[in-house]
């Protein structure tokens, strides 16, 4: 029988090293050690070595203009976890698994001091065999940590991109660094016997000739071929059907037609019903051996072209469950540079949020990474498409992602990962190979297509693993990457990426997208300021105003979203104080992407729809694009568009 324990409500310490130096010494206590630089604080796993810093009062508020240089210096040490594994999960016989969903980014697992494997990628779990490192008592765990890459933020060469860890971390516009080093997703220790559920698949679609649900479940079963398996489709308590099969059925897969269930549909289209797929492998004496289970909505997606689009253009009107649907909401980044240390309640809240605006689609950017399960099972639950982007993105010099075997053969690994973990959700609308891949040619940017080696691959990856689920190679998808006023009207704009920020008069951007052809536009916003009192609370002792770019305050992290300049010219003089600034610049804000939106929404089914840049902010800046601020309050701008959202 298989069974799998909890790491997380163990006691956990964590202490820094001069790198190596722990090797030398050969220390079984890493976090009590003399020679460690730090020792014996407190962690919480899932968690980042930051924010255990910060709770020891070891590192200053990285939220604070400054500060965050005077954290970077927890880039240059080893960091070493540790924890004491209780002596009942070693009293029986079996195979011991640590399964670590989530380690950002590389490093050493031992146990009992002795050497158990190495990890690199925070994109793809990592497995380790304990059993032969294992004692029936006082087992010690030990997941060290090794220095992060220097560099892979927002400024640089794409193809010599060769570390797959979340580049947001290193400094984008609207996030300062923070280098996060964490557990940031769930640990557990497996105990099996031999027999047990691997590598499985749950699809579900709607068939709509009768609107009834098809289901197909496969897997493989280890340990004994003769063993029987149930496989139980319920809502609730609501058995909708179920069959014993062999293993031989199961890894063929078990396909049902005509199943009796309700359509899950977008939000503000119609209702979320989610059923629970069960599967359970039996022993010779009937008990349970190994159990898994998915959840599941039924629904039918797929893409036509938009009404008027020129012959051979990509197809970008989304139809569910054979309604056409305006696809409408943001570019979701990250909660926080220590995402290890977002609670679920917070993916409730933001999402529940966003629901309540009326939005019916996130798109998780490239440059972050796959979003935890809670966030794919809420985003099921509140009727929220996911637009899932691989970890590739932009680097301004070079956009280009890299061509080389290693990395092509990399990628895929992490993109058949992604497929496993999160095929089986209803939300999940389709797969892009990263954001804002291109190249120049002719003074205009031209996305990168599935004729780049790296994007053919993921391309054949998705038609073997995923094969009802759409792909494209990047966003902007083209045939042009930026949708310039004098090619409105033209008839060769695509998916397109911009503008971000107003030109000119407002009347010039009303006219801009009254012009506008595009046939979907997946990112497009304007900037405004955060509230005044979070501007305050987050200055570090700095004045914030007068607006300034020389302002340590309005600096952070960059200064691309100041528009003081605008004001004044609006206005002919300096705005009086914070305040007039903010309210000038959210109202502005509002303005600006409720005639984006409501344009947009107009020529529905002309265009399949316009996605925000972007919906959160993660970090307090004083200005950004962002829809809703820091502490997670819409701004003007989200409460303006709710009402056309809901339309």
């Amino acid at each position: 029988m298989k069974t799998t324990y909890d790491l997380s409500p163990l006691s956990w310490t964590l202490a820094g090293w001069t790198p190596y130096l722990w090797r030398l010494l050969k220390t079984l206590e890493l976090g009590e050690s003399p020679q460690a630089e730090f020792r014996g604080i407190p962690a919480s796993v899932p968690g980042s070595v930051q924010q255990a810093l910060r709770n020891a009062n070891l590192l200053p508020d990285w939220k604070l203009p400054g500060n965050d240089r005077l954290c970077e210096w927890v880039e240059n040490r080893h960091w070493a976890f540790e924890t004491m594994l209780p002596d009942d999960w070693f009293a029986a016989g079996g195979t011991r698994r640590l399964r670590c969903d989530g380690l950002d980014y590389s490093g050493w697992v031992l146990l009992n001091g002795k050497d158990v494997g190495t990890f690199r990628g925070t994109h793809i779990p990592h497995v380790f065999d304990l059993t032969p490192f294992a004692e029936p008592k006082g087992n010690r765990l030990q997941i060290v940590f090794d220095l992060p890459p220097r560099w892979l933020g927002q400024f640089g060469y794409t193809s010599q991109i060769r570390e797959w860890k979340p580049r947001f971390n290193y400094l984008w516009d609207w996030t300062h660094r923070l280098v996060q080093t964490a557990i940031w997703e769930q640990i557990v220790l497996e105990v099996a016997d031999g027999i047990e559920i691997t590598d499985l698949r749950c699809v579900a679609d709607a068939d709509l000739r009768n609107n009834t649900g098809r289901l197909q479940v496969r897997g493989n079963v280890s340990g004994d071929a003769a063993a029987r398996v149930n496989v139980t489709l319920a809502r609730g308590n609501v058995v909708v059907r179920e069959a014993a099969v062999s293993t031989a059925e199961l890894v063929a897969g078990v396909n049902w037609q005509d199943l009796a269930v309700e359509l899950w549909w977008p939000n503000g289209q119609g209702a979320q019903p989610l059923y629970t797929v069960t599967v359970t492998v039996l022993g010779a004496d009937g008990s349970a051996q190994d159990r898994q289970t998915r959840q599941v909505g039924f629904r039918n997606i797929v893409w036509r072209q938009c009404e008027g689009a020129p012959a051979g253009a990509d197809p970008w009107l989304c139809v569910v469950n054979g309604r056409p649907v305006f696809l409408q909401g943001v570019d979701w980044i990250p909660l926080a540079p220590n995402f290890a240390d977002v609670p679920d309640a917070t993916y409730q809240h933001r999402i529940s949020l966003y629901r309540e605006l009326g939005a019916n689609t996130l798109r998780v950017w490239g440059g972050s990474y796959l979003e935890k399960e809670v966030f794919y099972n809420l985003c099921d639950e509140h009727g929220l498409l996911v637009w899932q982007d691989l970890m590739l993105s932009s680097s301004g010099i070079d956009n280009v992602p890299p061509s080389d075997p290693v990395s092509i053969a990399e990628m895929g690994v992490i993109l058949r990962s992604f497929i496993a973990r999160r095929q089986h959700h209803a939300s999940l609308l389709l797969w892009c190979g990263g954001n804002e891949l291109h190249e120049q040619v002719e003074g205009y940017g031209r996305p990168m297509t599935v004729a780049h080696p790296l994007l053919a691959h993921l391309d054949a990856i998705v038609r073997e693993c995923d094969p009802g689920r759409r792909f494209i190679p990047t966003t902007a998808t083209g045939p042009r990457f930026y949708a310039h006023p004098q090619d409105l009207g033209k008839g060769i704009l695509g998916n397109v990426h911009g503008p971000w920020k107003l030109w000119g008069t407002m009347a010039e951007w009303r006219d801009y997208w009254q012009k506008d052809d595009a046939l979907f536009r997946a990112e497009s916003g304007a900037p405004g300021a955060a509230p005044a009192d979070i501007i305050r609370q987050y200055a570090g002792g700095f004045e914030p105003f007068p607006v300034s770019e020389n302002s340590p305050v309005w600096r952070r992290p960059l200064t691309w979203w100041i528009e003081v300049d605008a004001f004044k010219t609006e206005h002919g003089r300096e705005p009086q104080n914070l305040e007039e600034y903010v309210a000038w610049s959210q109202a502005r804000q509002a303005e600006a992407l409720v005639a984006a939106v409501q344009s947009s929404k107009a020529r529905f089914p002309r265009i399949g729809g316009i996605l925000l840049w972007c919906g959160h902010d993660c970090y307090p800046c004083p200005a950004n694009t962002s829809i809703i601020d820091y502490h997670g309050n819409p701004k003007p701008a989200a409460l303006a568009l709710q009402a056309i959202w809901q339309l």
